[in-house]
Order: C-alpha cells, then structure tokens, then sequence
C-alpha cells in the first residue's frame, strides 16, 4: 500500500484512529507513529519456512527469506527455527467456512447479477451449499484454534519472519496459482493465519527472483504490536540496500 515504511507510518497515524461507526474499533492510543527506531539486538526472532502444508516454497523465495533473517542475526537477534501455525484441518475449515458465507452471498443476488461472479469464484462458493450447519461450525472454529497457536507462537519469540507467497509469481488470467477451485487456499498459507490471528504483519520487498521478480518477505508481530512490526520494517529497510527503481509510465 505504501513505497516506504515511513509512508506506512503516515497511514497508520490516520487509520488506527478509533471510529464510532466501526464495531471493531479500538480505543484512542498515543503511539507515535514516526518513532521507529529499534535495535534488534537480542530480539528473538523466529525463521517461519516449512509449514507441512500448502503449496511447496520455490527456492528463490526461500533463499530472501533467509537472507532477510540473516541480516537481523547479524544485527544481534537470535534467530531460530519456527514451526508453522496451520494445519490442514485448520486450512480446511476457513475454506468450509467461508464457501458457506460466499455462496449466502450470492445466493441473495438476482440470477443475471450472479452470473456476473467469476466462474472460478461461482465454482468455488457453490460447494458452501453442500455443507452441513455442523461443518460451517466446525470451519468457523478454525478461527479460534489458528488464534490459539498464534498466542503460544509468540511467548516464545518477539517476531517471526517468512515468506509472504510460496511462488515468486503467476499468470495474470489465472484466479491463483493452483487455479483449482477445489484446492483454493494453498497460496495463502504463509498470510492467513495472522489475518485470523489478529496479529500485525508488514510485508516489505526482501529481493529478486533469478528473474527479476521482487519477492516479499513478511515481519510479524504479537497482537498490537503495530509499532513494533513497522520498527522492525524500517531496521530491514535499511539492512537491504538500495532498491531497483520503480517503474516509469511510458511514455507518449
């Protein structure tokens, strides 16, 4: 969303204000958003790389990440091996879950609107209808367990650093990477969990694919730790030197 992480600051100093219309809206804080200096020295960082589930990580996408926590151990972090959070039945769950939320949705549109749904998404959201009030349930409360062991996650350690995608890249006509409705979500296995977990993640280029591909790598931090991922942003920020320029308009 931004180009820097002092851009991203500016952001947060706007949208983490409490709003009346939001039921999720926190109360006032006085964080100072342009406060970003943090040493690393002695945080313990954990390296988040095999997850036992999803698509397999490429290796240009492995070697950023282990760039990234090497740069923060040469800082003075202790950095060491981290176990994913996710599961199958966990991944399984949110996609139950949310197909039967999908497909309330579409369900409720007239028949011309919802032939307007792309069909790999019409596709996907139909099996919702298949699915017991049981199974719905059952998918929800994948939540609250992806919840859980994000919390023991992080009484061990202050950050966690991976990949942000498995892949480096895709075809932009396809939906995602598989490109199956059926297996939906096995990109996403390195993200979902702290957006079900509630805990703040900063996904900042960590380098390029043997290709010329930029690759991200994500920082994430206990919950309500916004300040503190955005710190660690800025540190990674200057560890990785100058970036390629971004690209010009062409030209008329």
């Amino acid at each position: 969303m931004t180009r820097t992480v002092d851009d991203a600051a500016l952001m947060m100093s706007v949208l983490s204000k409490p709003d009346r219309r939001d039921g999720m809206s926190l109360p006032p804080n006085d964080i100072n958003w342009k406060a970003l200096e943090l040493p690393p020295r002695k945080l313990r960082i954990g390296l988040m790389l095999d997850l036992g589930v999803g698509q397999a990580l490429e290796k240009d996408v492995r070697d950023v990440a282990v760039k990234t926590a090497r740069a923060f151990e040469a800082s003075g972090a202790e950095v060491t091996e981290a176990q994913g959070v996710l599961t199958r039945e966990m991944l399984d769950g949110l996609d139950s879950f949310w197909r039967a939320r999908a497909w309330d949705d579409l369900s409720r549109l007239a028949s011309e609107d919802r032939a307007k749904a792309l069909p790999y998404i019409y596709q996907w959201a139909e099996g919702g209808a298949r699915l017991s009030g049981v199974d719905v349930v059952r998918g929800f409360n994948a939540t609250m367990a992806i919840r859980t062991a994000a919390a023991k996650l992080f009484c061990e350690l202050d950050y966690v650093i991976s990949p942000v995608s498995p892949v480096v890249n895709f075809a932009a006509e396809l939906a995602s990477p598989i490109n199956d409705p059926a297996k939906p979500f096995e990109h996403i296995c390195y993200t979902v969990p702290w957006n079900m977990a509630e805990n703040p993640a900063a996904s900042i280029n960590g380098g390029h694919s043997a290709s010329g591909f930029p690759i991200g790598v994500q920082i994430i931090g206990r919950r309500f730790d916004d300040i503190g991922v955005l710190r660690m942003a800025k540190a990674f920020e200057a560890m990785r030197g100058p970036q390629k320029p971004w690209p010009a308009a062409p030209g008329k």
